[in-house]
């Protein structure tokens, strides 16, 4: 399995949802939204935790 591939809509929904939720926590001050960064990096970086434990992205 290789663990690099994602489905070509979850990379940049991926980097969306990191980039909103850091941008609302620096909108809203509230630290927590700062775990946008998790997703964000995961987009970036190509690797989805999340396809590693459904094997659901592999195509």
């Amino acid at each position: 399995m290789d663990i690099n591939k994602m489905r070509a809509v979850c990379r940049p929904i991926r980097i969306v949802v990191g980039l909103a939720l850091i941008g609302y926590g620096v909108y809203s001050g509230n630290a927590w939204f700062y775990l946008g960064v998790i997703p964000l990096i995961a987009g970036l970086a190509n690797f989805c935790p999340a396809c590693i434990i459904t094997k659901k992205c592999d195509t």
